[in-house]
């Protein structure tokens, strides 16, 4: 059995940021209407919201099945011994269901939000993975496996950091052929669970202005940046919002059949998983119609 088989995520699963826009009751009726569908894994993020491991928590509690992923706790947020802790309990509490999404964030919401300092990010990366393995943890779950641990990396030092101290990558907003990058700078034996936006229409323009003012953040962050222009696009793709051609690269469109086409060009690039990204007017409209919808095509993909 292969390590991502180990893992339990399946094929297809959903990233979301409308979590926090529910209660938290209403957050888990969600996530077991999500389940039911038939997802492999619910992904959600960590940024001005509910914390990682608390929400975790939430969307465990309310499923008996489905992966529930943090795609990302932010490093910056607990230390690694308390989050070593947290996702030990968490795995052992709801049956190796946790799967623990760890990234570095961005420098905004560390130094503005949080008052930290965002230093030498791979090696603070680094140094906290090694922190974790390291950790003192005396309670019974210390015996279980601990849950597998995903790095959000995209460029080549983090990926190095993902292949030798974690159990693979997490990569959001890349390309099929970047996907395919990433398979071949971790190897075979590491997991590959890649974030792919989608809009659920069959209007280009509706599609293009969710895709932009999805976007319209993430062009002005470095790190991203970075990674477009090693994946072949320009300074010209890289406005605020992205060009077409970004928009239209990274984020899938169309009926039913064109989503699930652009799912499987990301397995068949080396992912393992891919946990799709239902984009709306707002990040905080929680898209459950077009899950319904989108279910029956992709599960299963």
């Amino acid at each position: 059995m292969t390590v991502a088989e180990e893992a339990g995520l399946g094929r297809v699963g959903i990233w979301t940021a409308s979590l926090d826009a529910l209660p938290p009751a209403a957050t888990g009726q969600l996530a077991a209407e999500l389940e039911a569908q038939g997802w492999g894994a619910l992904w959600f993020g960590e940024a001005y919201g509910r914390e990682a491991f608390t929400q975790a928590g939430l969307l465990l509690a309310a499923t008996g099945r489905m992966r529930v992923a943090t795609g990302i706790a932010n490093i910056w947020a607990r230390d690694a011994v308390a989050a070593n802790a947290a996702s030990r309990t968490l795995a052992a509490a709801h049956g190796g269901r946790f799967v623990l999404g760890l990234g570095v964030s961005h420098r905004p919401l560390v130094e503005r939000v949080r008052g930290g300092s965002y230093t030498k990010p791979v090696a603070a990366m680094r140094e906290y993975l090694t922190a974790m393995a390291g950790a003192t943890f005396y309670a019974p779950e210390a015996d279980a496996p601990r849950p597998p641990i995903l790095v959000a990396a995209l460029g080549p030092r983090m990926l190095e950091v993902a292949r030798e101290l974690a159990d693979g990558s997490h990569p959001y907003l890349v390309t099929p052929t970047q996907t395919a990058e990433v398979r071949a700078a971790l190897g075979l034996d590491k997991i590959v669970a890649v974030e792919m936006g989608a809009v659920l229409t069959s209007d280009r323009e509706t599609a293009l202005r969710r895709a932009h003012a999805h976007l319209d953040i993430y062009t002005g962050l470095p790190n991203y940046r970075n990674n477009w222009l090693r994946g072949g696009f320009d300074e010209t793709d890289l406005v605020r919002g992205g060009s077409d051609r970004l928009a239209e690269a990274l984020i899938a469109w169309g009926d039913e059949a064109a989503i699930l086409r652009r799912v499987r060009e990301h397995l068949a690039a080396g992912a393992d998983h891919v946990c799709v990204q239902v984009l709306m007017e707002s990040p905080f409209d929680v898209p459950t119609e077009p899950w319904r919808q989108l279910a029956p095509a992709l599960v299963g993909a």
